[in-house]
């Protein structure tokens, strides 16, 4: 099934999606992170400096990522689909 939204980024999603999402752990709205932080993120991820919520290594460089609103956690968004659970959240503050 092709996405709703016209942006053919795998890490876009509608935009009525994005209005009605929140992070399921504190309500907080989320917004799409920019090109530059993702780019961040993604590095990271290959430099194996990063762990979820739930303890685990990110090991898959991401399409997109919600961040929420306090700035201090991301969702990440893979083939368009926004990846909401609470232990799947990426902490951004993490000692390298």
């Amino acid at each position: 099934m092709a996405p709703a939204s016209s942006d053919t980024s795998k890490g876009s999603i509608d935009p009525s999606l994005l209005a009605i999402l929140c992070c399921p752990e504190t309500k907080q709205p989320v917004s799409l992170i920019d090109e530059e932080q993702l780019g961040t993120i993604n590095h990271k991820i290959e430099e194996g400096l990063l762990k979820n919520k739930g303890g685990c290594l990110v090991k898959e460089r991401l399409d997109g990522a919600l961040l929420r609103s306090d700035k201090n956690l991301i969702y990440p968004i893979r083939e368009h689909i926004p990846i909401m659970l609470i232990e799947e959240g990426i902490p951004i503050d993490q000692p390298a």
